[in-house]
């Protein structure tokens, strides 16, 4: 059942249409904030758990009644979000985004599909007929086509899209009595969406893309409230995979600050690509060393591994604290210089 509107508070509304619009997005907005207003609501994203779908709809459709009002229509509107949108982020995202904004304004066909994960209308689309299936894709927003179609089997994929390039003029009758009927197939679901969570990992996605200024100010105001869930935040922020990202240099440097018998341990189980990277920065000897250590460990519980790994990042933040090691590139200047 979907959240009353008139119980949400504006800060609690706008931290989650922050979580709906995506790490990315949501860090874009923050950055237009001041520390204030990014520390409350950042404090609200992390309290957020579960949001009903039907919630975060109307959320949107009331900031799309709002930005194309009347009385709004000389500062924006549409067509303005629209260009902006266009010189930021491409034609492609442009159209994404204004369509989630707008849908709740006019009726387009297969609506109720467009906050369903692509792979969940796929799963469903594949027991219809070709010609159905190609009607829902080419009625979807071109991002979301293009994934439904990604995810339906390889041998239905060839046909669907022929019938899209042959496709002409569809009667709307047809399509909606489609809709109809898909929409009755799906409702027992649909009914029990829940959108994607706020949470300690959303708020951590979100300041992986604000800046290390932003994420530091964050860290802090909530360290002084709660200081075990601004440490789970920030342990989040950078995980162990991360060091593949990080320069040959600064991983020399890291690994001369960890314990063998951590790294050893912390690379069971991990990608391939990630244990290739580190055993690269090692000395001959040390990379022999390492894989004998491995070879010759016993089974470890995940517990253990996760663990070793912890102490690793944990080593690896220290390092980046001090100006020692560089964990992200492109902040675009937001460190402050004293």
């Amino acid at each position: 059942m979907a959240t009353d509107l008139v119980t949400l508070a504006g800060m609690r509304k706008a931290a989650v249409l922050l979580v709906a619009l995506g790490p990315e997005l949501a860090a874009g907005v923050l950055h237009h904030m001041d520390d204030e207003e990014v520390e409350a609501l950042s404090a609200e994203m992390v309290e957020i758990r579960q949001v009903p779908a039907e919630t975060t709809r109307e959320i949107i459709a009331e900031l799309a009644e709002y930005v194309t009002s009347p009385d709004q229509a000389a500062m924006g509107g549409v067509d303005y979000t629209y260009d902006v949108l266009e010189k930021r982020f491409g034609r492609a995202r442009a159209q994404e985004i204004v369509d989630a904004l707008t849908g709740k304004m006019s009726h387009k066909p297969f609506d109720f599909l467009r906050r369903t994960p692509p792979e969940q209308v796929a799963a469903f689309l594949q027991e219809e007929a070709p010609q159905t299936i190609a009607i829902v894709v080419a009625s979807l927003p071109n991002t979301m086509g293009a994934k439904v179609l990604a995810e339906i089997p390889r041998e239905l994929q060839g046909e669907v899209s022929l019938r899209i390039a042959t496709m002409s003029e569809t009667n709307p009758l047809v399509v909606r009595d489609l809709e109809t009927a898909l929409k009755e197939k799906l409702s027992a679901i649909l009914d029990q969406e829940l959108t994607a969570s706020g949470g300690v990992q959303a708020l951590a996605e979100i300041l992986n893309q604000a800046g290390r200024s932003t994420e530091r100010h964050v860290l802090q105001a909530m360290a002084e409230t709660d200081k075990v869930l601004a440490e789970e935040v920030r342990q989040r922020i950078f995980t162990f995979d991360d060091i593949v990202t990080l320069s040959d240099r600064d991983i020399q440097i890291l690994l001369r600050d960890v314990d063998q018998k951590d790294l050893a341990v912390a690379l069971r189980g991990v990608d391939q690509k990630v244990q290739d990277k580190l055993l690269s920065n090692l000395s001959s000897r040390g990379a022999e060393m390492l894989r004998e250590d491995m070879e010759v460990m016993p089974p470890q519980r995940k517990a253990v591994v996760d663990e070793a790994q912890s102490k690793i990042v944990r080593s690896a933040r220290v390092l980046d604290d001090a100006g020692t090691i560089t964990i992200r590139q492109g902040d675009s200047g937001e460190d402050e210089v004293v």
